[in-house]
């Protein structure tokens, strides 16, 4: 192997060899066979996934592990349709399915892909992002799924389950895994994972689990090199790309009788990391006639100009974020004349500051605001689920559910050795939700009908730092503070009914009455000598014309529907067919952008842009599961589109941005073969496509000029595939197994500049593993992105801030070897 593998600037593997190994093999572990039969809740009630009329991708704990599965985000690379967004270089990462998403980067907003743990909404965005410990399987639902989850599952869900106790006997798993990162930051990571479950009484059993990982940052920075200002702060130019994660979780299951049992889930995780691993490339901004930013190119190498204007000249930058482009203190070479700095236009090919990234794409930057340790995450749950038998026929399940979220994280604006911005993001959220649902069949139908209510208390610190002895001025932070209370209430039910052996009709509606009340006000703090520290003494800030206030208290009070018709046909047992008419809904709510923003907002549009409409999604939808070949292989496809009315869509401009409200259409079709044709080998492909058209948006808060857009973080074209095969050998099992994904190229700015788009990538995982006779020890080496490919995972746009875009990549080459021992 060593032959084949080295740096990416030496030998690279064979495309013939990553061809062939990527048919004939997925990664290691105990992965059960890929046909053996996932029951899902996806209806509220235990089904096989082939008998479920929704486009659903399930896979089991163990089969996750197989496929490196770590992170919460990780399982979307194999489930067509499914791809990733969020910001703080992939520190809060959020699904996108079908190309619903929103990458708005305040923790007041939801995301309209809505996760769940353990039947628990997880209603913060940060919280999407998490590692995996003891789970027992996932459920990927696309399109919307309101009539039974509700609020803000207009693009779909995921479900993570995880593992329960059991009255089976003492049971559990030591995991450990050991990695290094193939970059010049010589980064390495040491992962173990364990549970341990089992029955307490005859009436009593739990299960604990705990993980922990550390891995150092493989985003190896050079800095000073290139330093154009004073430090930030004491520790500057730190690695990126680490994680320090500890997680617990413990359960308990009361079953006094065979009608009852009661289910107590804790949790707490808590991580620690360095500023978020963005690198920065060379960007310039256009205008049009009228002043308004039209496009962003990417910098030649003789490039001087810091934006373009209409004729060609140099239009200036726009370094305060107020929309004017009338800054030019940010070259650090000029010299002073009798009317000041003298201005020498941007360095060649540079961004205003004179910074290249030393290597490009590759895992080497120059970075100033980057410390160890800077961020930290603690999240905190506990979950309650009492379950009874009312009768033979109507079961009552009640979910109660809290989490508190708490956060501070920060990122290097330009992402370069440059004292001019830094971004902090800090919550402090609670929710509770409470569910009561009752279910019940009879002989040709059967129904869900329930109560849910949900408590989301978010207050939001957003904001731009400016260091001490920063080129951008005194050291002070930029803030906006936001709060904001939901109070939200539904009814829900579900009837399916058997109109003939062969024919079920399915119907369902909920009603939400969604209150809002939000409060924000954005001022100026002084400064901290601790760069890490924010929000020092009083806030203030010098009064703005025309009577404006960056002060607003708001509320909002609404009532809406989601439902749900559907026919489904199963001539036999072998095929089944659906097509139906789906109606999701995700509420509106209210902007805390960034004070630049929300004062060229205030300007626009006063406070009419600071709240913004609930968006309606209208699908239709047809597909089919069929089981052919003796059972030896599953066929499943859809077909659908969408018609949106008021998509709550991102804008980001400047250095920050809003949500607003656009109409948008997308058609696009899923396929998705399994199959396991001989003893020992399993396999799977997966493809998706879709055309998505934002309509009518605007290239600037406020502007009349408007254009169709893809939406951001959804690309056209995805395909994957899976393989695995494992044969008698050394007193158990050994297997090779092998995955490889490709992604069309996608935009990261609603806007679709030129230059704010991720190129395509392909990524291939390879692995080797072998599982003892009785099953109790296991041991794998697996390589993870084989052909280190740049796959981008997000960015934005400073063009007119920076000269520059900040954009960050899925982690490098990592090679690792993993032993288990089961019980």
């Amino acid at each position: 192997m060593k032959n084949f593998l080295s740096n990416r600037t030496g030998l690279r593997i064979s495309p013939y060899l990553v061809a062939f190994l990527s048919i004939s093999i997925t990664s290691t572990g105990n992965a059960q066979n890929v046909l053996d039969e996932i029951i899902v809740t996806a209806q509220k009630r235990e089904q096989g996934v082939q008998d479920v009329g929704i486009a659903i991708t399930a896979f089991t704990g163990d089969q996750m592990k197989a496929l490196g599965v770590e992170d919460s985000f990780d399982i979307a690379a194999f489930s067509p349709g499914v791809h990733i967004s969020g910001n703080i270089a992939g520190q809060n990462t959020q699904f996108t399915i079908r190309g619903v998403t929103q990458n708005d980067f305040n923790d007041v907003i939801e995301a309209p892909t809505a996760v769940y743990l353990d039947e628990g909404y997880i209603a913060i965005a940060q919280g999407q992002s998490f590692a995996l410990l003891d789970i027992d399987r996932v459920e990927i639902l696309k399109g919307p799924q309101g009539t039974l989850y509700g609020r803000n599952a207009t693009g779909g869900l995921v479900h993570y389950i995880s593992r329960q106790p059991t009255f089976e006997g003492l049971e559990g798993y030591l995991d450990l895994t050991f990695g290094s990162f193939d970059t010049s930051a010589n980064a390495n990571q040491q992962r173990i994972e364990g549970a341990l479950g089992g029955p307490l009484s005859k009436t009593v059993a739990g299960r604990v689990a705990f993980m922990y990982n550390q891995q150092d940052g493989y985003l190896d920075n050079l800095y000073p090199l290139s330093a154009a200002g004073a430090a930030p702060g004491a520790g500057a130019g730190a690695d990126m790309g680490d994680d320090d994660t500890l997680a617990f979780r413990g359960t308990l299951l009361f079953e006094p009788s065979e009608k009852l049992s009661l289910t107590l889930t804790g949790n707490v995780v808590t991580t620690n990391v360095a500023t978020g691993p963005y690198q920065s490339k060379p960007t310039i901004g256009v205008y049009n006639a009228a002043g308004e930013l039209v496009d962003t190119l990417d910098v030649t190498p003789g490039e001087t100009r810091r934006t373009i204007c209409a004729d060609g000249s140099d239009c200036g930058s726009d370094q305060d974020d107020n929309g004017v482009t009338d800054d030019f203190f940010n070259n650090t070479t000029g010299a002073f004349g009798p009317d000041g700095l003298i201005d020498l236009g941007r360095p060649p090919g540079a961004d205003f500051f004179g910074y290249i990234d030393p290597d490009g794409d590759g895992f080497k930057t120059s970075g100033d605001f980057a410390f160890e340790d800077s961020g930290e995450i603690d999240t905190r749950g506990l979950t309650a689920k009492l379950e009874y038998e009312l009768s033979d026929s109507v079961n009552l399940t009640a979910v109660s559910d809290f989490k508190d979220y708490e956060k501070l994280i920060f990122i290097d604006v330009d992402s370069a050795p440059a004292n001019y911005l830094a971004n902090y993001a800090g919550v402090d959220a609670q929710t509770f939700a409470q569910e009561i649902r009752l279910n019940g069949e009879a002989e040709q139908s059967r129904w869900v009908l329930g109560f849910y209510y949900l408590n989301i208390d978010t207050e939001s610190d957003n904001g731009l730092k400016i260091s001490q002895g920063g080129v951008a001025g005194p050291a002070m932070d930029v803030g906006t503070d936001a709060e904001l209370q939901t109070d939200s209430y539904s009814l829900f039910g579900q009837y399916e009914w058997d109109l003939s052996d062969q024919v079920t009709l399915i119907a369902g509606l909920r009603v939400i009455r969604e209150e809002k009340d939000f409060v924000m006000d954005a001022g100026l703090y002084f400064g901290s000598t601790d760069p890490r520290t924010i929000h020092v003494g009083p806030k203030f800030l010098p009064p703005l014309p025309g009577g404006l206030s960056t002060s607003i208290t708001a509320d909002s009070s609404d009532t809406l529907w989601a439902g749900k018709l559907q026919i489904d046909y199963k001539p036999n047992d072998d095929l089944l067919l659906y097509a139906g008419v789906n109606r999701g809904v995700k509420a509106g709510s209210f902007n805390a952008p960034l004070l630049g923003s929300y004062i060229s907002l205030l300007f626009a549009t006063g406070n009419d842009g600071i709240p913004y409409k609930e968006e309606v999604l209208l699908s239709v939808e047809g597909g089919f599961k069929a089981t052919l070949f003796d059972g030896s292989t599953r066929l499943n496809g859809s077909v659908f589109y969408y018609d949106y009315s008021d998509y709550q869509a991102f804008l980001f401009t400047g250095i920050g941005g809003v949500v607003i409200n656009a109409d948008a259409d997308n058609l696009g079709v899923e396929l998705e073969l399994q199959t396991s044709p001989f003893d020992g080998f399993d396999a799977l492909l997966s493809v998706s496509w879709f055309d998505a058209t934002v309509k009518d948006v605007p290239i600037l808060i406020g502007s009349s000029v408007t254009r169709d857009v893809d939406p951001t973080y959804a690309p056209e074209l995805q395909a994957t595939a899976m393989a695995r095969y494992e044969w008698p050998m050394l007193n158990g099992m050994v297997n090779i197994t092998g995955d490889i994904s490709y992604s069309d190229e996608f935009f990261y700015n609603l806007r679709n500049f030129s230059a704010d788009k991720f190129d395509s990538y392909v990524m291939v995982n390879l692995g080797l593993g072998w599982i003892s006779e009785d099953g109790h020890w296991e041991a794998g080496l697996k390589i993870k992105n084989v052909t280190d490919e740049r796959a981008g995972i997000q960015g934005f746009n400073i063009a007119t801030g920076c000269g520059c875009n900040e954009v960050s990549y899925r982690a490098p080459r990592w090679y690792g070897v993993n032993l288990r021992r089961s019980f």
